[in-house]
């Protein structure tokens, strides 16, 4: 395996277009790192140029410490997993595997011994005779997945492999991928433009938008300390609420001293002395607007809390409902105005987007009803309106 560096990567088109700009990724032997994205950030681009299917404009790539740019795709010595599997309909699984080593010229005794272990790892010894129009999805993607593990390549490379497949056989599929990257030890990066994927797999996670690096980093991480409203607003499921709001200080009454308040609307929530601890730079914006974001999570319904410390609340009156078993979501208007991650007139404010609480689903809230819910003031999240970066320290 090996290290893959991105040093100032670039793609820029004839017409002008400029898909990825200035990317800096340092990616470890044996990481598993996943790029996510919306349609168009750039992702596929990055991964065709690391495989040496688009040119690159500027900037290094690096496979361990050979540069790639003018290096044929074929003298990589990569592998790529494509989202359409790609496999020869006229040739059995056994073939489909083994016909990158056919190839390049590699003895045949080898040939089967190879797609054998390849074919052991992923479960598909029984099925080695049999065509891909008699494979389910599943197993033609692990066909895919055989013909570049056959390889023994120094980097894995996957455009969204499991966009084809139903959301079960997903589930399935990315857990299996995940053990089978672990067990191989394989330098991967990955693309996909689901969040809830690229959580779960990634050891690391880059979200690109519009061609730019937004936040490169560990999942736990990335959720619980986005740098800026996109990576706030793109990670999670349901999305953080992202709300205007006011600071203001010397008039909070909450027991801890804290002594500041948050404007959400028309209602006030103190805030303890320990989100300000946290949170230095906040002092900065007395008096000043600034993004505030709620997790679904933070809420909880005060008449199914159970023990904790009540903390501020916020009154609402439920508009819908959504029972998924072990949550119920509960969607409820707020008039302080939403703000809509890079969107120019984000800051001028839509008041009609609904909050998301996720709250017990032993909850009474029904549509109609008003509910009081207890704010979890240390997982909220503050930006600043014009840079729309992180308020830390």
């Amino acid at each position: 395996m090996a290290t893959v560096t991105l040093d100032r990567l670039t793609k820029k088109y004839p017409n002008g277009f400029v898909a990825v700009t200035d990317l800096n990724i340092d990616i470890s032997d044996g990481e598993f790192l996943v790029l996510v994205g919306p349609s168009g950030c750039g992702k596929s681009t990055a991964l065709r140029m690391v495989a040496g299917l688009e040119e690159i404009s500027d900037g290094e790539l690096l496979i361990g410490s050979e540069r790639m740019n003018d290096v044929e795709p074929k003298d990589r010595n990569i592998a790529m997993v494509f989202q359409s599997y790609a496999l020869y309909p006229h040739l059995d699984v056994a073939r489909n595997i083994g016909f990158p080593l056919k190839l390049a010229g590699v003895p045949k005794a080898e040939i089967t011994e190879r797609v054998r272990t390849a074919a052991r790892l992923l479960e598909l010894e029984p099925l080695l005779g049999n065509k891909p129009a008699q494979l389910s999805g599943g197993q033609r993607q692990r066909v895919a997945m055989g013909r570049a593990i056959v390889r023994d390549p120094a980097v894995f490379l996957m455009d969204e492999p499991l966009s084809n497949l139903d959301a079960k056989l997903r589930v399935q599929m990315r857990a299996e991928i995940t053990a089978l990257q672990h067990r191989l030890g394989a330098t991967t990066i990955y693309v996909t433009h689901d969040q809830v994927e690229a959580m779960t797999m990634g050891d690391r996670v880059a979200v690109l938008k519009d061609g730019l690096l937004q936040q490169v980093d560990d999942p736990t991480d990335l959720y619980e300390r986005p740098d800026n409203l996109f990576v706030a607003g793109f990670i999670g499921a349901p999305a953080m609420n992202l709300r205007m709001a006011r600071l203001s200080s010397g008039s909070g009454s909450h027991e801890d001293g804290g002594g500041w308040q948050l404007q959400l609307g028309s209602q006030v929530l103190d805030l303890p002395g320990r989100v300000l601890d946290a949170r230095p730079a906040l002092s900065a914006y007395d008096g000043a607007d600034v993004v505030v974001g709620i997790r679904p999570e933070a809420f909880e319904d005060v008449s199914v809390a159970t023990g904790e410390e009540a903390g501020p609340r916020l009154r609402a009156t439920v508009s819908l409902t959504e029972a998924l078993g072990s949550d119920l979501l509960l969607h409820f208007p707020l008039d302080a105005p939403s703000v809509e991650a890079g969107d120019p007139d984000a800051l001028e404010g839509i008041e009609d987007r609904m909050v998301i609480a996720r709250v017990h689903p032993r909850s009474s809230a029904r549509p109609g009803s008003t509910v009081e819910l207890n704010v979890e003031m240390d997982g909220l999240h503050f930006f600043d309106p014009q840079t729309e970066a992180a308020i830390r320290s």
